[in-house]
């Protein structure tokens, strides 16, 4: 199954992709699209051009667990994001997702603007790969 992976911000999504064998994730892009209504459309674009059957969107959960405010906005806007693609979409555990592509990106010296054209995409690749690699066991 071709599964879309969505790592949503407030300024920076960022957008992976597997193949339909789900072994391997790779990150698709970043969209710079703050205005929710018009990030959907892209979403839906790009699910559409690849030909995703599920989207999974990534849930920053709290160290311990916890839902702070940012997950009630990633759960409303998976709800949005399904609703307007006809996509089934599930939320995904992302925490410390960030944290390994900035190390990602530290070995790979990559610094400033191009640090910030790909992390977003970098993280979206790591969510789907844990969650491809959990569907798997």
């Amino acid at each position: 199954m071709i599964i879309l992976a969505v790592d949503y911000g407030d300024a920076r999504t960022g957008l992976a992709i597997c193949d339909k064998n789900e072994i391997l994730a790779t990150p698709l892009e970043t969209v710079t699209e703050s205005y929710a209504p018009k990030l959907i459309d892209r979403i839906k674009t790009v699910a559409a051009e690849k030909g995703a059957e599920l989207i999974v969107v990534g849930k920053p959960l709290n160290m311990d667990g916890s839902e702070g405010e940012r997950v009630h906005k990633c759960v409303e806007f998976a709800a949005q994001l399904q609703e307007s693609s006809g996509i089934q979409t599930e939320m995904f555990d992302e925490r410390m997702t960030t944290m390994i592509a900035v190390s990602s990106l530290n070995v790979t010296n990559t610094r400033g603007q191009k640090r910030k054209k790909v992390i977003d995409a970098l993280s979206a690749q790591i969510i789907l790969q844990d969650f491809i690699d959990l569907r798997k066991k």
